[in-house]
């Protein structure tokens, strides 16, 4: 299979990395081999063997010196997966959260009543959508989001995929949709990681953000669900979600706009979950907080969570945070802290929250992939501001992220089975 038959239906190519070549030679490239980590050993698996790459570079440049831009100038996109070895010329210092046009992504359709098969890489691009796509007017989306990090060996590690293939499944239940089987989810990783190695950041300078996708991709008018759907992912190097870094952010608590109402979709990572929140977030980060706290929609007074991120409460040994009861999001990263502060000997508690506990808190701080642990410095409630030390993470959180990330990393055992190795 030559590769214009991969680019048929997509953009343009992105250009990221100096090329001092005219034209790329065919040559094969064998498959690389994929390790995954369970409880009792490691299972191989053999991903289909990369075709042979015929294109030309020389007809492949695009100017991306945009402002503020970690990309070098005169880059090129890598133009068969034996330059996917190679890491990306940008710089790894400067990331932040943004999208970075990668080399691959990953599609796979099925119709409503059907199930998903024919999945393949693609070219990283722009896709076609009709104007009357379920997902454009009906918001029938969901999303997922997870990450995989370089260990000093060259290693790639995926932290709990399968966590991400369940959820999606159970939002898909709720919002009428076919989605992916739980191997078919993992492989698709694999597969889109893999082809786009040389962007998974050095260790220590960011991971690779994973976004998978699923909308209702076919033409619908009525309301109704979409005959066709779309299973997508992309990913993109980042660095810290929050300007901030690791430093502490400062949180408003709104008691006025809401998040999600009980018998909703707050539960499940659905699209429309987040524009929700901009109106509140956008005015927040106007007066210079960082983000927002919003509380439940019925008494106005039980915490429920950040515009993306789980919140969690500590004083003494006892770390509190809001149990999942249908309006807040059963965050992988969240469950993953329960359990790795429970291995640490803290009491956790998942139960009603009130606002009010923040006032006497030791400690406060969010959990998410993005975010994996953020320490909050500062929250406002009412007008009152709450300080919770604002040089840098509490011994609680500080503890929690260092035991996290050191396993999401490869820099400790993982004695969870949480990882999964991509060699």
């Amino acid at each position: 299979m030559e590769i214009n038959a991969v680019l048929a239906h997509s953009q343009p190519n992105y250009l990221l990395r100096h090329s001092s070549r005219s034209s790329v030679s065919s040559t094969a490239v064998a498959a690389p081999t994929f390790f995954h980590r369970s409880s009792s050993q490691r299972t191989r698996f053999s991903p289909p063997l990369f075709h042979k790459i015929e294109v030309s570079a020389s007809a492949t440049y695009r100017n991306v010196n945009e402002a503020n831009s970690p990309f070098k100038s005169a880059v090129v996109l890598a133009d068969s997966y034996s330059e996917a070895s190679e890491l990306a010329e940008i710089e790894w210092d400067n990331l932040g959260f943004g999208v970075i046009p990668t080399d691959y992504m990953y599609m796979m359709k099925c119709t409503q009543e059907g199930s998903f098969s024919g999945g393949e890489l693609q070219r990283f691009g722009n896709i076609e959508l009709s104007p009357s796509a379920g997902v454009l007017n009906y918001g029938q989306g969901l999303f997922e989001g997870l990450k995989a990090y370089r260990k000093e060996d060259d290693t790639i590690l995926l932290f709990r995929p399968e966590e991400n293939a369940l959820r999606m499944k159970q939002g898909a239940e709720r919002m009428c949709m076919p989605s992916p089987t739980v191997e078919q989810f993992v492989e698709a990783v694999k597969e889109t990681v893999l082809a786009n190695k040389r962007w998974v950041p050095p260790p220590g300078k960011g991971s690779l953000y994973i976004r998978p996708l699923l909308m209702g991709s076919g033409a619908v008018l009525g309301l109704a669900p979409a005959p066709e759907y779309t299973f997508l992912i992309y990913v993109s190097p980042v660095g810290n979600y929050f300007k901030e870094g690791v430093a502490p952010i400062n949180l408003i608590v709104e008691d006025k706009l809401h998040r999600a109402t009980p018998g909703g979709t707050g539960g499940v990572k659905t699209i429309g979950n987040y524009a929700a929140v901009l109106k509140a977030q956008s005015a927040a980060k106007a007066n210079g907080y960082s983000d927002v706290l919003y509380l439940d929609c019925v008494h106005k007074k039980y915490l429920e969570e950040v515009s993306s991120c789980n919140i969690f409460v500590v004083k003494g040994n006892v770390i509190s945070t809001p149990a999942i009861k249908g309006t807040i999001l059963p965050g992988i990263t969240r469950k993953s802290i329960i359990d790795v502060a429970r291995s640490q000997g803290f009491q956790v508690e998942e139960r009603l929250v009130e606002v009010e506990e923040l006032l006497d808190a030791d400690e406060v701080f969010c959990t998410g992939t993005a975010v994996v642990v953020s320490p909050v410095g500062s929250i406002t409630y009412k007008g009152k501001r709450v300080s919770y030390g604002l040089d840098g993470f509490g011994a609680v959180s500080q503890q929690l992220y260092s035991m996290l990330t050191r396993l999401q990393m490869g820099l400790t055992d993982d004695k969870m089975n949480w990882t999964v190795e991509l060699n």
